[in-house]
């Protein structure tokens, strides 16, 4: 008699499985009596088959660097843009002399106001003694954005050229008398407002924005792009702007750039002239600098710069945020270098002090002019101006449309061509 194999004691026991008749056989709809069918013997996953949990951890890792990523952005965004300070006492003091305002003429062009602050308080203290606090305009400076922004124009306002400033409120709200004084004045006397008002009854263009940068944010900017290149004719020893440099080409570290452009009495022949036509060029040679080395394409370039500049920026409102800045950096990255143009208001000597200036007319209003109505300036530099002559008599032999005088329609007036820069100039060339 054969032995019941299931109740062999060297065969072991099957493991307990669904009891099929429950559900009327297998869930397959086999009859339950083929081996494939037992519960032991179901086919288990290969090479291959079923889930990857190494595709699912790449997914969550990438998922998470992305999620970082836009986290660290967002912050570096909110940072930059809390960097920038709001000047809204000017908003308020221009919009109650509004009736008094130029209107914009060339649609689409653009007016900023470049203040160099030489307040002593705060970090700024090093620099020299704090008379009570108060703020003084070192550098002034009106850019004007062509409305292709295929060029840019900087004129610089010389800080003693004699000028008529407006009645202007204080910070205490106390007015200030209308006075013919030295243009710097209107900065100390009314801030901002004052002395866009003054440039605007000056020049008779409406500034659309304005910008105050202090001495310790043009430093950072240089040491952000990593210095900028200049080129000394002779020695510099100067205490007073802590300047002390050998003749020849060298680059300048943000300290020593602040020197140079601040120094006066210890470079060339210590006017305010020459003072002027040295921060042009070195401004020129900034913008070269950030342009040629892609700093405004590369963000781990650009961002050091925004941080510097943003930090010791003071705008007015529609100024006032880092898409605000964007946009207009991004208008202006496509103007060649050799068309960022600088030079100064025609002055000359003023008759009644010889420290001080007063505009050549009517070469300043024929300036004002091209601006406000945004012709193209034509910007050589001095030595190409013939000796005697002013900076406007000397001509391109072209009017403002480009066309000669002896065409036909042309102007018979040609346009005058200014002493001055450009950013793609060497500065060891001259």
């Amino acid at each position: 008699m054969d032995a019941d194999v299931s109740d062999s004691p060297g065969t072991p026991a099957e493991p307990d499985r669904p009891d099929d008749s429950a559900g009327g056989g297998p869930a397959d709809g086999s009859d339950g009596g083929s081996a494939a069918g037992t519960w032991a013997e179901r086919p288990r996953p290969g090479p291959g088959t079923g889930r990857r949990p190494w595709l699912r951890w790449t997914a969550l890792a990438a998922s998470f660097v992305v999620l970082v990523a836009a986290g660290v952005g967002w912050w570096l965004y909110k940072k930059l843009d809390g960097n920038i300070s709001t000047d809204t006492s000017a908003a308020a003091e221009l919009k109650a002399y509004e009736k008094e305002r130029p209107r914009q003429i060339a649609r689409g062009a653009q007016n900023i106001l470049l203040i160099g602050s030489d307040t002593r308080s705060g970090d700024n203290s090093r620099y020299g003694r704090d008379d009570g606090g108060s703020q003084r305009s070192d550098t002034t400076i009106l850019l004007h954005l062509a409305a292709d922004r295929r060029s840019a124009t900087a004129v610089s306002i010389p800080r003693d050229l004699m000028a008529e400033i407006p009645s202007c409120h204080k910070d205490d709200g106390k007015a200030t008398k209308e006075q013919f004084a030295q243009f710097n004045w209107a900065f100390e006397l009314g801030g901002t407002a004052c002395t866009i008002r003054t440039v605007e009854k000056m020049t008779g263009i409406r500034v659309d924005h304005h910008m105050v940068i202090d001495f310790n944010g043009f430093k950072d900017m240089v040491d952000a792009v990593d210095g900028v290149e200049v080129c000394l004719k002779e020695p510099v020893d100067d205490a007073d702007a802590r300047l002390k440099l050998p003749a020849g080409r060298q680059k300048l570290d943000g300290e020593e750039a602040l020197g140079y452009v601040r120094a006066r009495k210890s470079i060339g022949d210590g006017s305010d002239t020459e003072r002027m036509d040295r921060q042009q060029k070195f401004l020129g040679a900034l913008v070269n600098k950030m342009q040629s080395n892609g700093v405004l394409l590369n963000p781990t370039r650009l961002y050091p710069v925004l941080d510097a500049a943003t930090k010791s920026l003071t705008t007015d409102q529609g100024l006032d945020s880092l898409r605000d800045l964007y946009d207009l950096v991004r208008g202006m990255r496509n103007v060649p270098t050799e068309k960022v143009q600088f030079l100064t208001v025609p002055r000359k000597e003023y008759r009644a002090d010889p420290n001080r200036d007063e505009l050549v007319q009517p070469d300043a209003d024929r300036l004002f002019t091209q601006l406000r109505e945004d012709e193209p300036v034509t910007v050589v530099p001095a030595e190409e101006i013939k000796s005697g002559d002013s900076q406007a008599d000397h001509s391109s032999g072209k009017d403002p449309s480009g066309r000669n005088p002896g065409d036909s329609g042309a102007s018979p007036t040609p346009a005058p061509t200014y002493s001055g820069s450009n950013a793609a100039d060497d500065p060891c060339d001259s």
